[in-house]
Formats: C-alpha cells, sequence, structure tokens
C-alpha cells in the first residue's frame, strides 16, 4: 500500500474512472491520491501571434475540466501542473511531493513512441517511485 498516489490524468482520454479506482486499490486507508493532469501551454514560437486572455482562457478550461472529472471524488485532490513536458512534469511533480506511486495510462506503443517515447515510458524511466501503468 501507497502513502502517496499521484494519477497522472490526460483529459484527452476517457480512463480516468479506471485510473482512479486502481488508485484507491493502491493507496493506504490514511493515504492520499491527487489527480493531475499537465497543461502544456502554446510554445514560444506560437505563442507571439495568441492574445494573453486567449491562452490563459485555455488554461482555465483545463482546470475546469480537471475540476469536473474529480467533482464527485471527496477523497481525491486535483491540481492542474503547467509544464512542456507532461512525462517531465508529473515524474518533477511527484519526485518533489514524495510521491509513493504514479499511476498513469498509455496507449499501445506505435513506431513513434520507440523514437519520441510515450508520456507513460518516460515517467516509467525517471520517476524516483513505483509505476502502476494502464494500458488502453
Amino acid at each position: 500500500m501507497y502513502k502517496k498516489v499521484i494519477v497522472a490524468l490526460s483529459l484527452e482520454h476517457g480512463i480516468s474512472d479506471l485510473a482512479l479506482t486502481v488508485a484507491r486499490s493502491l493507496v493506504s486507508e490514511d493515504g492520499a491520491i491527487t489527480a493531475a493532469h499537465v497543461y502544456e501551454p502554446p510554445n514560444s514560437s506560437i505563442l507571439v501571434y495568441l492574445d494573453e486572455e486567449v491562452v490563459e482562457k485555455s488554461q482555465q478550461r483545463a482546470k475546469d475540466k480537471l475540476g469536473d472529472r474529480v467533482k464527485d471524488e471527496p477523497d481525491i485532490t486535483s491540481v492542474l501542473l503547467e509544464g512542456q513536458s507532461a512525462g517531465y512534469t508529473i515524474t518533477e511533480y511527484a519526485n518533489t511531493h514524495d510521491a509513493d506511486c504514479i499511476v498513469i495510462g498509455s496507449h499501445r506503443p506505435g513506431v513513434k513512441d520507440f523514437f519520441l517515447g510515450s508520456t507513460a515510458a518516460r515517467v516509467v524511466r525517471h520517476a524516483h517511485c513505483s509505476v502502476h501503468v494502464l494500458r488502453v
């Protein structure tokens, strides 16, 4: 059993229910679950063409969507992280918050994943804690 479990949620995929169920099965009775989503802001070359208000609205929509995902889950805290790489950002958050386990979904790898690597693969390689990968 783990004391601090981070559930990496993608707001584009419907795996959140399964991931939260798995997290509950892994966390100790006195443990905590945090649902985390990484908001990846537009890169600087695109950002110069966007109005600041548009970027802020996009980030707020992500925060609202994450809140909606866990609103009926009183035992789960949510956090919206910001970073250019979801895998790196999730790993750094887990490392700095002394997480015991990260629960993350992963699609079946394709050819592009062998060259670029998926978010789940990055988390598995760099996390200082256990990682539970859910195949979707």
